[in-house]
C-alpha cells in the first residue's frame, strides 16, 4: 500500500509557509474577513499534512508488524496488524476524499433544500425522510445542523425545508446530492397498501462568505415578513419576525425563520440568495462553455439521480454513477459517504478521461 501520488507534499508546506508569511506582515488584520480566510486556509493546509504524516507513520507500523512476521508467526502481531490494518484502509479512503474536495467553495458550509414533487402527503413523507436521513449523515460527521425555514405539510411531512449544514467540507460533500431522488415503496398513506412512486428535488448550496461580491440591487427585492413557525405548526413565536425575499427579476424565492431577530432573519435570506444568484450565473457559465465546446452537458437540478426502492424489492442506486447497495435501511440512516465517494471519483473521470 503506497501513499504517493496522493499530492505535492513539497508544493503544500509551501503553501503553509507564504501563508504564514503572510500572516505576519503588517496591516494583516486591516481587512478582518480576508485575514480570517487565509487563517482558516492555512490550518486546512496544515490539516491535511498533518493527515499525510499521520498516514505514513500508519503505514510505517505496519510495515514493521510484517517484517516481524516474516521472521515467524505471532498471534498478537497479526491481530495488531489486521487492527492496522482496517484503520489504515478507512482513513486513506476518507483522505483520498476529501483531497477530491478542491472546488474554490467546496469546504464550505452547505445550504441544503428539499422540496418535495407533485403527489401530496405521499411526496410530503418522503420529503421528511430525506430530511432525517441528511440530518443523520451530518451528525455522523460531526457537523451542526440548523433550520432555517420549514413549512410543514398539510398531512404529514414537509412541503420544503431548508438547512445550514456547518462543517469543514460539507458543500464538497454535499453538492453531490443536487438532483432529483425517486422513492418506490408501499405507501403507509394507502388504505389498500398500493405501491407508490414519490420525487423530491434536492439543491444544495455553498454559504458564501463576504469575500464573495454579488452585487443585488435593493430596488430588484420583494420582502415579506410573517410569523415564524416551526415543525407542526407550532410558533416560534408571536411577532412577525419571518422574512421571505423574492427577487424580482429571476423570480428566485428565500426564507428564514431561523432567528427571533427581523433583521438576522432578513440577513440570512440574503445571504441564501446571493448563494442562489451565484450559482445561477456558474450554471449559466457552464452551459455556455458546453456550447462552445460541443459537450452535452446536464447541470440542471431537475434531472433524477437516485432512486431508493424498498418494494418488491430493496436497493438504492445512483443513476450517474451506477453504484448501488441493498442495504436501504443504512442509507436512509445516513450511510451516503460510498454514494459521494463514487460520485467524486466519478467526476474526476469525466474532468481526467486519459
Amino acid at each position: 500500500m503506497a501513499l504517493g501520488g496522493l499530492f505535492d507534499l513539497d508544493a503544500l508546506n509551501e503553501s503553509i509557509s507564504i501563508n504564514e508569511s503572510k500572516m505576519a506582515e503588517p496591516g494583516f488584520w486591516d481587512n478582518q474577513p480576508r485575514a480570517q480566510k487565509l487563517i482558516d486556509e492555512t490550518n486546512q493546509l496544515k490539516a491535511k499534512s498533518e493527515s499525510y504524516q499521520s498516514l505514513k507513520n500508519q503505514l510505517g507500523d505496519i510495515s514493521v508488524a510484517v517484517e516481524l512476521l516474516e521472521e515467524g508467526p505471532d498471534a498478537e502481531v497479526q491481530s495488531e496488524l489486521e487492527t492496522n490494518l482496517a484503520k489504515l484502509k478507512k482513513n486513506l479512503q476518507q483522505y483520498r476524499l476529501n483531497l477530491l474536495l478542491n472546488g474554490p467553495y467546496d469546504a464550505n458550509n452547505a445550504i441544503l433544500e428539499i422540496h418535495p414533487g407533485a403527489g401530496g402527503t405521499e411526496s410530503q413523507d418522503w420529503g421528511s425522510m430525506l430530511l432525517r436521513m441528511y440530518t443523520r449523515w451530518a451528525e455522523q460527521h460531526g457537523f451542526t445542523v440548523e433550520t432555517l425555514d420549514y413549512q410543514a405539510g398539510e398531512v404529514a411531512g414537509i412541503s420544503s425545508v431548508t438547512i445550514l449544514i456547518s462543517g469543514h467540507n460539507a458543500y464538497g460533500y454535499l453538492r453531490s446530492e443536487k438532483g432529483v431522488h425517486r422513492l418506490v415503496r408501499i405507501s403507509p398513506f394507502d388504505s389498500a397498501g398500493r405501491r407508490h412512486t414519490s420525487f423530491a428535488s434536492v439543491d444544495v448550496l455553498p454559504e458564501l462568505d463576504e469575500s464573495v461580491n454579488i452585487e443585488i440591487n435593493p430596488a430588484d427585492l420583494k420582502v415579506d415578513v410573517y410569523r415564524a413557525s416551526g415543525a407542526g405548526g407550532q410558533h416560534v413565536n408571536k411577532t412577525s419576525s419571518a422574512v421571505r425575499i423574492t427577487h424580482e427579476p429571476t423570480g428566485i424565492v428565500v426564507a428564514s425563520q431561523a432567528q427571533r431577530s427581523q433583521l438576522q432573519n432578513r440577513q440570512t435570506a440574503m445571504n441564501m440568495l446571493k448563494a442562489k444568484l451565484y450559482e445561477r450565473e456558474e450554471e449559466k457559465k457552464a452551459k455556455q462553455k458546453a456550447a462552445i465546446e460541443g459537450e452535452q452537458l446536464d447541470i440542471g437540478w431537475g434531472s433524477q439521480i437516485r432512486s431508493y426502492v424498498f418494494h418488491p424489492y430493496t436497493m438504492v442506486k445512483d443513476h450517474r454513477t451506477n453504484y448501488e447497495t441493498g442495504n436501504g435501511q443504512a442509507v436512509m440512516d445516513g450511510d451516503l459517504d460510498p454514494f459521494i465517494n463514487a460520485y467524486l471519483q466519478y467526476q474526476l473521470e469525466q474532468a481526467n478521461p486519459d
